[in-house]
């Protein structure tokens, strides 16, 4: 059995390769009836044999246009999908535990199409999809020549690289008495980074012992130039702490307000394992993400250190992704990485 449902794996993934693009034709749609098809079978059977023991005429001719009204929906259902393309924008990377956006594009070279439900294969994702098996489906029309958009979102998942699960595309238009439908297995991997910490501690001052990007200009200012105040968190240091500001003022409790002070100037601010130590190492992922993403919101050039990987000091989109890239790989087997 395991043998044969391997043999099965490896002939369904070669007759649905994984590509960004997909074009339904007679290859990759299938069809059959629906419950309420079956009963609709069911009822002309019981319907024709009534005719034909009671030889009546009318029975007959109602028996063959009900009969060919369910020949002409099954043909109109088929083609309700035939001849469409769709693409897939790929996926940007997001945060674990939040639900993944896919955006699908659908393209219609003919009629208007009606009725399209999309939705992730729950077969591939048991663990994470919803049990009804169009549970979390999204719905589209796409107009005669037109174009549509729909959005499909994935369910949160664990940090990592993640392949996309097959997309199944279904239609029931126009009666509901057949159903066909479609799989389509993207190639696009998405990447969830860890969960940044909620209120995490200052960045660490300055650079600590990293080491130095340019020599500071004379005069030059930094590591005791305050940015501005905010309130305390745990892990501040006591002599940034705001005293004056800290006196109680009437009834109210005291208000802890912390100095923020700007990194020195002309040095890396390195981020490093080693100053989240006493953590399990989700929460040492999840302190080093919230720092990363401050750090490049306030414009700073950082580096990253983690065991097994450095990143260089540097700044921008492209820094910020490749340490939020290295966060969510970090102690995770390279077989678990999804191939192309």
């Amino acid at each position: 059995m395991a043998s044969l449902a391997s043999r099965w794996q490896r002939w369904w993934s070669a007759r649905h390769p994984r590509a960004d693009t997909h074009h339904l034709t007679q290859r990759n749609l299938y069809i059959l009836p629906t419950r309420p098809g079956l009963f609709f079978c069911a009822t002309l059977a019981v319907l024709l044999l009534a005719s034909i023991n009671e030889q009546l005429s009318l029975g007959f001719a109602l028996s063959f246009l009900l009969a060919g009204a369910g020949l002409a929906s099954m043909l109109a259902t088929h083609a309700n999908l035939r001849g469409l393309d769709l693409d897939l924008r790929p996926p940007d990377a997001v945060e674990a535990g939040s639900e993944a956006p896919l955006l699908l594009r659908l393209h219609n070279a003919g009629p208007a199409r009606y009725g399209i439900a999309l939705a992730a294969d729950r077969r591939e994702w048991r663990q994470f999809l919803k049990a009804d098996p169009l549970g979390g489906s999204a719905w589209a029309d796409v107009p005669a020549q037109g174009h549509a958009q729909v959005q499909v979102a994935l369910p949160a998942l664990p940090r990592g690289l993640h392949a996309l699960p097959a997309l199944r595309l279904e239609t029931r238009f126009p009666l509901g008495l057949f159903r066909a439908w479609s799989y389509w297995r993207p190639a696009s991997p998405l990447l969830v980074y860890p969960r940044a910490e909620a209120l995490p501690p200052a960045l660490p001052g300055g650079s600590g012992d990293g080491p130095r990007l340019q020599t500071p200009a004379a005069g030059a200012r930094g590591g005791d130039e305050v940015q501005g105040l905010r309130p305390y968190q745990r892990g501040d240091r006591p002599r940034d702490i705001h005293w004056k500001k800290a006196l109680p003022q009437g009834d109210a409790p005291p208000q802890w307000w912390v100095r923020e002070r700007l990194p020195p100037q002309g040095q890396a601010l390195w981020l490093r394992w080693a100053d989240t130590a006493g953590l399990d190492d989700e929460a040492r992922l999840a302190r080093l993400c919230a720092w990363v993403r401050q750090a490049d919101g306030q414009g700073l050039r950082f580096g990253l250190q983690i065991p097994g990987r450095q990143l260089d000091p540097d700044s921008g989109d492209g820094h910020l992704q490749a340490c939020l890239r290295a966060l969510a790989l970090h102690g995770l087997p390279e077989e678990q990485e999804p191939a192309a």
